[in-house]
């Protein structure tokens, strides 16, 4: 067998393009195109709207009055924007913009203060490990310790279930998406013909959700101790697998002969909170954890990147031949499903629902949302006696947003996770004119089974076309993105906002991508039409670039500044009062050596599109994931991977304990100095 170095390993973390489709981008629209190719930018964004959304500058009386339909964004989804910033009421955003810097430290405004909070190795659960300074602890610590790169993250607090209110204890539950071999062990990964069974127990363990029990000790947040909730699920957690695809054949293995459960979540990036207060924790680049090397990799494997010749960490080769480890190898081995783990893959790529309050609960995966790249899940809020609505995007370039509305409706004194196991899942399809339309994906619906038969595919169930979501998505016409991230809903207006991080392999244009070789992505938002649940309205909320990139035209331009320009929008949230938090992943040669700095964080006012830097993050780190207390007093935010293109011997951060230190992941606590309002 080939000896392997650590240079083999692929840490970037980014899915490789797989759509081949021939989706239209809009080239049929050829003069709308060629009108954006001969004018400027901003001129051809606007012209392509067509109508306005009412928070964008268009008629605030228009559908007013309008109710919503059982499967629109919210009750107010179609009325006028009620965001609490006006020409008479003080500013959405009162603090002073930073600039953007290179520092290895956290930047946030004059009069905010931020403090390192449970860095990956924080002892958790169990015999409660210390963290070893040189990367030395073991699988077995690592099982009972926060998980390496933090991602999405929320704040339930104790009350969750009841009055939601309490702003000084609760369950900080987190995503631990990937991990740097270089950093993650005292001398890098040890790769040969085989690799060492405890490394490759650790890795497994760096990965998946923590649970911390959190409370205020004065002015100081804490760890409870001790706490009956203080969890860790990681890639190796017994789950359940429910909705459509559960006892698929194409899920059945060696370890769930039936096709009902698996072990372990992935490449865990972003996240949603249900409206019953569960966590949902997305399952990203999770294909490239398993290897295949059959001659022919089925659909299953080759739409989603599924490797040929090894997993990213080598997985399969950890020298104890456990099944828990050989799993990582679906390639053909045995006389049936049942003897191998060539379905092992096909069990991931999942929403998964984790209830923090139960500490005894068994994750479950949400087949019904569909199978994809998921960079996070959000709801719209829910409407007694309406179905459940949520969002979610597939993280890669020329992928998918997609929409679930569920079969049954919500009513607050019984909801829980059953609600996300039936329903209709739909695919977006943006227009030129401004106009969307939600595209099911239901082997039920006459159009689908009708565009299937045309392109000459065949799903055998429902439980086929999600578990080929991205298949199912390309033959219905959806759209390609510009890899759709993280998402949000206005609190207010109802407008559902979305990131697109960037493409830079984009090379034919259309109006909801209107950028060729799209280097600092931007920001996309839609309000559903009343009365029409596969119907939306759609604009362009912010482009990203340098300073003077403008988005819209006349009245309704705007124009990045040096307080506020950015790339690479990933993270997003909308709090309570209105404000879109927006969070940044630039790769490590944008930060170095471009005009943008290091990954930051930005607030906007989605109706006056006010932006202002607020939060700059260390050296080689992304910040992503922000939740905040009920009170809107405390903020959470996440840094993932400082010092990415460190080795062994030399670190490029030394984030948080500064010196000499091994660089950690993460949570960063942002307080206002005054005990104020975030963000005023």
């Amino acid at each position: 067998m080939t000896n392997h170095t650590i240079y083999e390993i692929d840490n970037s973390g980014i899915e490789p393009m797989r759509n081949t489709s021939n989706n239209p981008t809009f080239d049929q629209i050829v003069s709308q195109r060629r009108q954006f190719l001969k004018g400027s930018l901003s001129t051809a964004v606007a012209a392509f709207m067509g109508v306005n959304l009412v928070a964008c500058g268009g008629d605030s009386n228009n559908n007013s009055n309008s109710s919503s339909s059982s499967s629109s964004s919210s009750s107010s989804a179609n009325s006028s924007s009620t965001s609490s910033s006006s020409s008479s009421a003080a500013p959405l955003l009162g603090f002073a913009a930073i600039a953007t810097n290179r520092n290895d430290a956290i930047s946030v405004p004059v009069g905010y203060s931020a403090t390192a909070f449970v860095p990956w190795g924080t002892p958790l659960t169990g015999t409660m490990p210390a963290y070893k300074p040189d990367g030395s602890n073991s699988g077995a610590d690592q099982e009972q310790q926060v998980g390496a790169h933090h991602d999405g993250v929320y704040f339930f607090p104790m009350d969750a279930k009841t009055t939601h209110t309490n702003s000084s204890e609760g369950l900080l539950v987190m995503n631990h998406e990937y991990l740097d071999p270089n950093l993650f062990h005292p001398n890098g990964a040890t790769l040969g013909e085989t690799r060492p069974a405890d490394e490759v127990r650790k890795e497994i363990a760096g990965h998946g959700v923590s649970v911390i029990h959190i409370r205020k000790n004065g002015s100081n947040w804490e760890v409870v101790n001790g706490s009956p909730f203080n969890r860790r699920i990681t890639g190796a957690t017994p789950m359940d697998i429910r909705g459509p695809a559960a006892g698929s054949a194409k899920l059945a293995t060696k370890y769930s002969p039936n096709g009902t459960a698996t072990r372990g979540t992935l490449n865990n990036c972003g996240m949603g909170a249900t409206p019953w207060n569960t966590y949902l924790t997305a399952e990203e680049n999770w294909a490239g954890y398993f290897v295949n090397k059959d001659a022919t990799q089925p659909r299953e494997h080759k739409e989603y990147s599924v490797g040929t010749k090894n997993g990213r960490y080598y997985w399969e080769l950890a020298d104890s031949g456990a099944d828990e480890y050989i799993r990582f190898d679906a390639s053909t081995k045995g006389a049936t499903a049942l003897d191998d783990y060539r379905n092992e893959p096909n069990t991931f790529g999942w929403m998964v629902e984790i209830d923090p309050f139960d500490p005894e609960g068994r994750p479950q995966k949400r087949t019904a949302l569909g199978r994809f790249g998921h960079e996070g899940v959000i709801f719209a809020p829910a409407v007694e006696g309406q179905p459940v609505v949520c969002y979610s995007g597939d993280d890669s370039t020329n992928e998918y947003i997609y929409k679930f509305v569920s079969t049954d409706n919500y009513h607050k004194a019984t909801a829980g996770g059953y609600l996300l196991n039936s329903g209709v899942l739909y695919a977006a399809k943006f227009n030129a004119d401004g106009t969307g339309e939600w595209l099911p994906l239901d082997i039920t619906n006459s159009d689908f089974t009708a565009k299937a038969a045309t392109a000459g595919v065949t799903f055998a169930d429902q439980a086929d076309v999600l578990i080929n979501t991205r298949l199912a998505a390309d033959i219905m016409g959806a759209t390609k993105m510009d890899r759709p991230e993280w998402g949000a809903v206005h609190p207010d207006t109802g407008e559902v906002y979305f990131t697109l991080t960037n493409n830079t392999g984009r090379t034919t244009t259309d109006a909801a991508n209107p950028r060729p070789n799209n280097t600092t992505g931007h920001i996309i938002r839609w309000r559903e039409i009343a009365n029409n649940p596969r119907g939306f309205n759609w604009d362009i909320f912010l482009l990203g670039g340098d300073v003077g990139t403008t988005t819209g035209s006349g009245s309704n331009a705007v124009a990045l500044t040096a307080e506020n320009h950015f790339a690479s929008p990933d993270g997003l949230l909308i709090d309570t009062r209105g404000v879109a938090w927006i969070q940044t992943d630039m790769s490590g040669s944008q930060q170095s050596d471009g005009p943008f700095g290091n990954n930051q964080m930005l607030a906007a006012d989605p109706v006056t599109k006010e932006v202002k830097r607020f939060f700059v993050g260390p050296v080689d780190a992304e910040v992503t994931g922000v939740t905040l207390t009920p009170d809107l007093k405390t903020m959470f935010v996440n840094i993932q991977h400082p010092g990415d293109r460190s080795t062994p011997s030399s670190f490029t951060s030394h984030w948080p304990e500064g010196g000499t230190a091994r660089p950690r992941s993460a949570t960063v606590i942002v307080t206002k100095n005054d005990g104020g309002i975030i963000g005023t």
